[in-house]
């Protein structure tokens, strides 16, 4: 355990009495929805998941549209379900890492939790027999329980380990899902040579499962700053450890008011025709990238046999959702294509080039035989007509499409049907002419259907009854259209807990229509679903002027900066200027920060520039620093119409609310493995770890002295986690803001880096295929976090740095530590198990553990300070009746709504009883009487 957290503990008897800040009732996730509706085989039934509720609502289908047939409590933030009978549905729960198997036969409940893989998101059935194919990331704690050691691709996900396939798919047999485990049994865990999958979809016959890469990424790269000649000279080549580098870096030398840029890395994208690395001048820089990228994206799965048929590359950068055609089998695939080779913002006019209103084009890959066909939505968009034009068309945005998501084919397969997430309407569109790529989106719009409430995020095809339904995200709700007038005519409002500023909020991050003058670009197109692209941009703007920073720094006194460059062995001139307070507007390649859970982080950005702008100026204000990017509407999106402050108010009252999930990786017991505990020591000890401490004659040092925790702050009280808000000086060419630390499991995949004189590491040399082009620091170029631990300011010394003797063993062990990295949330939070009859002595083990955890103390500011690690809730149908209860951590006993009380064991009992299974779920602090009792 952390030594904050211990601090708290033995604080928590003279705390927990008195006053605490109120733990929220409902927090957000933004889990992105995949296959929110189905329809029952027997087409008399529509299933709906309602993710802010937790729930799967249960719709009879009636003539005047849908009547509510029952409301089950499932797993946290349920994103996908798919009907296996007219009395059998399966639900998939992102936040819970499990799927609820659900029984309309009786009463409405569910009768098995599976346990799965990390973020579950998508599920099919397909085979002969029926199997369940499931989408999960290559992690979680489920993937080593021991239930699984005799599965097929089970055990350790290798997380460091260069090569490894990162898409995993649970494939189980429905009628033997292996009802005795604690979770189930899956026949095989299948992986694929990609990062984490998203979306499924089945051939006509049943016979082939199609699998996709969620975030697939570009064949786009970045390189370090270091591997590229120090001047502007591109063709003048130099050596760099050895190794010939083909020129400088390409500028613009200045800005536009002459100011020096600061050395930057690059981008780079794999030329499949030449078989080079190239910059866009074209430029090989085979010998700095050590590694390749296939570039997989879809892969086809023979459903009886369980193997890997053949994989489409080059199908998308962020692929969302897959449908066949039922006639003729032609897959399609919507997704977006990220233009991030495209160098800044803004104009364009001092730099020669902008991404203004070009971030990602909405498109609908078709895949036919062997041949990837990507179909561009919005080809009506004349890109070269920025919004400043007096060319520019204002009606393009009338035409346009915004993050295409799940879609739907007639059964005849001669109309495709798809959700524009971003635009609150339906696109619709013939087939052939989609395939044939002839048809025109002026005139096709007209026959696009405008649905209510924004947000529509999935479509179910009613043919029988000329009729289509429509998960509404925005407004949480399930709309019905007419097919044949193409207008809503009723709709089904789901219960929704989310507060009013996450609902008013939620479509500033997505809505295109508001958010750019083409109507194709929002924040999401990059932040997808308010998280990252795993992408790097290049989006300085040298049309900008260099402004000053308000951050305090480490390193960066008039006393300490000057000899930290000495020390680290620095030439170059830092920010351009060798002024740490400047903000230089040319600022090089940045991977796509999260927008989750930066509520306590302080000011945005890699290099935190937005602690200044168009709203004020403040070191460490997150609220000011959020609205600040306010500009980036007009510089990145090409809008014409400015956000005001009380939107970007609003946007921001959304926004900070957005939660990181719990970690995947961490114990659910939330203890360290010797490794890990190792990394942690070194991480909170007294050693500094900063490389270098130059000692004044009384023995304090000139230069500051920190661990890893005095620059990474760890503070739960405070919400830090990883930054304390400041910026540092280590050696690179800019200064930095030092970032967060929560989500560095979710960088690992690109493996292969060169040798830099920043770092002592030697190099990888080639390293072969690999699954992502970005890895970590803020622009991708580090493989491993041990690597990072090699450069200059780590270096050991007889007083600091990583130590002397073995230092790579205690590298690994920090990394390790970092890869579970403490959170708002413990790791616990969303885990699930269901008793029933059959499996006690599985399941009775992990009840235990989910109420220790539920009682253990906790702490965190977001959750309201002290707390424990969850609430424990517990539902079941008690003789014929729905009923939640809520663990009671004082009483020792759960409670009901209308207070009854049963024991902990009077309430595993009922589960001995059929019908009666008992789910157990660990939900945030603060939220579980609002899920045990009004659900």
């Amino acid at each position: 355990m952390r030594k904050t957290f211990l601090l708290s503990v033995l604080s928590t008897a003279l705390l927990w009495s008195g006053a605490q800040a109120a733990s929220p009732s409902f927090l957000a996730f933004e889990s992105g929805h995949v296959r929110p509706l189905a329809q029952s085989p027997d087409g008399t039934r529509l299933f709906a998941v309602n993710t802010p509720n937790n729930t799967l609502d249960v719709f009879n289908i009636t003539s005047s549209g849908l009547q509510l047939f029952a409301r089950i409590p499932v797993g946290l933030e349920p994103v996908a379900v798919a009907a296996r009978s007219n009395t059998e549905v399966w639900v998939v729960n992102h936040l819970s890492d499990s799927v609820s198997i659900v029984k309309l036969d009786g009463a409405p409940r569910v009768t098995q939790t599976l346990l799965v893989g990390d973020e579950p998101r998508d599920i099919v059935f397909a085979g002969s027999p029926a199997r369940a194919f499931i989408t999960t990331a290559h992690r979680g704690q489920q993937r080593t329980d021991p239930s699984l050691k005799s599965v097929p691709g089970a055990g350790d996900p290798q997380l460091t380990t260069p090569g490894i396939p990162r898409a995993d798919v649970w494939v189980f047999n429905p009628a033997s899902v292996g009802s005795y485990a604690v979770g189930g049994v899956p026949l095989r865990i299948m992986s694929f040579f990609s990062d984490t999958p998203r979306a499924l979809a089945v051939s006509p016959d049943r016979n082939t499962v199609y699998v996709a890469a969620f975030k697939s990424g570009n064949e786009t790269s970045s390189l370090n700053e270091e591997v590229i000649c120090d001047s502007f000279d591109l063709k003048m080549p130099c050596f760099v450890k050895g190794k010939l580098m083909p020129g400088g870096r390409l500028g613009p030398q200045t800005n536009a008011e002459g100011k020096p840029a600061p050395k930057t890395g690059m981008l780079v994208k794999y030329n499949n025709a030449s078989k080079r690395w190239e910059d866009e001048v074209g430029r090989n820089w085979n010998s700095a990238v050590e590694f390749t990228l296939p570039d997989k994206d879809v892969f086809a799965v023979d459903a009886n046999a369980l193997t890997e048929k053949v994989a489409f590359p080059h199908v998308g950068t962020v692929l969302f959702n897959m449908v066949a055609n039922p006639v003729t089998g032609v897959l399609y695939v919507s997704n977006t294509e990220s233009n991030n080779m495209t160098r800044f913002e803004g104009s364009g006019k001092f730099g020669g080039s902008t991404v203004q209103g070009k971030l990602a084009l909405a498109r609908v890959t078709v895949i036919s035989g062997s041949t990837v066909l990507p179909r561009h939505l919005n080809k009506h968009i004349d890109y070269s007509k920025l919004v400043t034009n007096p060319g520019f068309d204002p009606t393009t945005k009338n035409h346009s499409l915004a993050s295409p998501l799940e879609m739907a084919v007639t059964k005849d397969g001669r109309t495709l049907y798809v959700a524009a997430y971003g635009s609150s309407r339906i696109g619709v569109f013939d087939t052939a002419e989609l395939e044939a790529n002839t048809f025109n989106p002026r005139t096709a719009s007209a026959n696009y259907i405008d649905v209510s409430g924004g947000g529509p995020s999935g479509v179910v095809l009613d043919e029988a009854r000329g009729r289509m339904y429509v998960m509404t995200r925005f407004d949480n709700a399930v709309k019905v259209v007419n097919l044949a007038t193409r207008t809503e005519v009723a709709q089904a409002p789901l219960l929704n807990p989310e507060p009013a500023n996450i609902i008013a909020g939620r479509p500033f991050l997505y809505d295109a229509q508001r958010s750019s003058a083409n109507g194709e670009a929002s924040c999401a197109s990059c932040h997808t679903f308010g998280d990252a692209d795993d992408l790097a941009w290049d989006l300085g703007d040298p049309d900008g002027l260099v402004t000053k920073s308000p951050i305090p720094g480490r390193f960066t006194s008039d006393l300490a900066f000057p000899i930290a460059k000495i020390v680290f062995g620095v030439k170059n001139k830092i920010n351009g200027s060798d002024d740490p307070t400047d903000f230089h507007p040319i600022k090089g390649p940045m991977t796509t920060q999260t927008l989750r859970g930066m509520v306590n982080a302080g000011a945005m950005h890699w290099r935190g520039d937005r602690s200044a702008g168009v709203f004020g100026t403040s070191a460490k204000d997150t609220n000011l620093s959020f609205k600040n990017f306010a500009v980036a509407f007009e510089g990145l999106l090409g809008n014409a119409v400015p956000m005001s402050e009380a939107e970007m108010q609003t946007f921001a009252d959304f926004q900070l609310a957005v939660q990181l999930p719990p970690n995947p990786i961490r114990n659910l017991d939330n203890s360290l493995t010797p490794a890990q505990k190792r990394g942690f020591d070194f991480y909170f000890g007294d050693r500094p770890s900063d490389g270098f401490k130059i000692l004044r004659a009384d023995g304090t040092s000139i230069t500051p002295s920190n661990n890893c925790n005095g620059c990474h702050t760890v503070d739960p009280a405070k919400g830090m986690y990883g930054t304390g808000g400041d910026q540092s000086f280590e050696g690179n060419s800019q200064i930095f803001k030092i970032p967060q630390l929560r989500n560095m499991y979710t960088k690992v995949g690109r493996f292969g880096t060169p040798a830099v004189p920043f770092s002592s590491a030697p190099g990888s040399g080639f390293m072969g295929p690999q699954v992502r082009g970005y890895g970590f620091i803020n622009d991708g170029t580090v493989d491993l976090l041990a690597h990072f631990f090699t450069v200059r300011v780590f270096q050991p010394t007889l007083n600091s740095g990583f130590p002397i003797i073995n230092p790579d063993a205690t590298r690994r062990d920090v990394s390790d530590y970092m890869h579970v990295f403490d959170s708002d949330l413990a790791p616990i939070v969303g885990q699930q198990v269901t008793l029933a009859p059959y499996n006690t002595a599985s399941v009775n083990p992990r009840i235990d553990l989910l109420i220790q955890r539920a009682r253990t103390p906790f702490v965190s500011k977001e959750l309201g300070g002290n707390v424990t690690e969850c609430d424990l809730v517990a539902q079941v149908v008690e003789s014929g009746a729905k009923r939640g209860y809520l663990y009671d951590v004082a009483g020792a006993a759960f409670v009901a709504a209308d207070g009854a009380r049963r024991s902990d064991a009077a309430l595993r009992s009922l589960a001995g009883v059929p019908g009666q299974e008992v789910t157990y779920t660990c939900t945030p602090p603060g939220s579980g009487k609002r899920i045990a009792h009004s659900s």
